[in-house]
This record gives structure tokens, sequence and C-alpha cells, in this order.
């Protein structure tokens, strides 16, 4: 498996990130900093997506693999429409969880002949693994991601550092929230939801995440949010 430096979950950093990979400038990512309705009603609205970044811990590890198993025997079906990628790049969850956050918000404008456009328009109709596949082949996006994961307020780790930590995101698409996370064979549908209540539906799904490791507090939420 190729290895990627792993992205800060640094707002600006990931933000300057998206207008590299040639993303409208009026969508940027911010710090969401807690869960009660209070400051979820200081976030910008709308919120396009919710980023999350937990750690891998042995629960979470155990809680993806059962999830996968049931998953595979429901054979669900997902809107054509709803883009999905499996990661195949160690410390790429960043830039997957990017890919996720704008490729099923379509209103969100990308510049033609960019990094990220580049990649739609090759792998609108692949598989989710040969989309994941296509992104390991691709040096662009390699290099763009690179250049970003050198940009952070921390000291640049090495290529070959353990990283506990995974980023997923949340969407809303045909009125279900999904939440994407590359490591998963599939996506996962959580129920009903809109424009309007996708960060706090979302928020109560990160909550579950949180209560299989409660001991842990090293979580993160990022929202996909207009430019202020």
């Amino acid at each position: 498996m190729d290895v990627w430096l792993p992205l800060e979950s640094n707002p600006e950093v990931l933000s300057n990130y998206m207008v590299n990979l040639g993303v409208s400038p009026l969508w940027s990512i911010v710090d969401i900093y807690g869960m009660d309705d209070e400051l979820l009603d200081m976030v910008p609205k709308p919120v396009k997506s919710l980023i999350f970044l937990f750690p891998c811990s042995k629960a979470h590890e155990e809680f993806r693999a059962k999830q996968d198993e049931e998953l595979k025997d429901k054979n669900v079906e997902h809107p054509k429409s709803l883009f999905f990628t499996r990661q195949f790049v160690h410390n790429a969850c960043g830039t997957i969880a990017v890919i996720h956050a704008i490729l099923n918000n379509p209103d969100i404008e990308v510049t033609e002949g960019s990094v990220l456009k580049k990649y739609l328009d090759s792998a609108k109709d692949l598989s989710p693994v040969e989309r994941g596949e296509l992104l390991n082949k691709s040096e662009e996006f390699k290099a763009t991601h690179e250049q970003n994961a050198q940009q952070g307020q921390t000291a640049t780790p090495n290529i070959n550092d353990a990283v506990y930590h995974h980023f997923i995101a949340f969407v809303q698409v045909d009125g279900t929230l999904y939440e994407l996370d590359g490591r998963k064979n599939f996506p996962v549908a959580h129920g009903p939801t809109t424009p309007e209540t996708l960060l706090k539906d979302s928020i109560k799904v990160c909550k579950q995440f949180i209560e299989l490791d409660p001991s842990e507090v090293r979580f993160t939420l990022l929202g996909l949010v207009p430019t202020q």
C-alpha cells in the first residue's frame, strides 16, 4: 500500500487544499467547537458536510469490521448520484474525506481542468474500488496532498510515522444521511436528513462513535460551509 504524508485537521490547511484541488474559494472548512446545540447553532450555514476525525482504537476497528460484514449481507442499494471511493493509500483519509464532502455536493463549483475535476471526470462511472485505485495512481493528486500536508502548524510528520486518527465525512444525498469512510467497503446510511438538519443528525452518529470508547477525548469536528 502506498503511503502519503498525513493531513493535519487544521481548517486553514484543509481550506487551502480544497482551493488547490480546484474547489471554489466560496467554500471553506471550519472548526466546530462542540456538540451542544448552542455551539452547533454558531456554525455558519448551510453545512454541506461534517468531517469527523477520531482515533482508530481497538473498539472502533472491531465495530468497523462487524458493520462491514452486516452491510455485505444486506446488499443495500445506494443512489447512483452518491459518490463513494475506497481508500487504498495509507494516510489518504483526509483527502478522501474532502473528496466525499465536495463531490456529493454538486452545487459546489469545481474548476474545469483542476486536479479534482479531472479525477471526477475519470472516476464518475467507476466502481468504488476502481475509484480508489485511480486515486492511488494519481501523481497530481499525491503532489497536491503532500504540498498541503507540509503546511500545518505542527511539525511535518515522517511519512512512516504511525498515524492513529482517521477522517470520515457525513453528507446528505437524496434525503438520506450517509457516512462515507474509505476504509469501509460500503457507504453507511443513517436514515433521513435534510440540508438544514445534516449537522445535528451527523452529530448524533458521532456521539455513537464516542460511546464506543468513552475514555477517549481526541475527536475533531469540522464543517464544510460557505466562506465567511
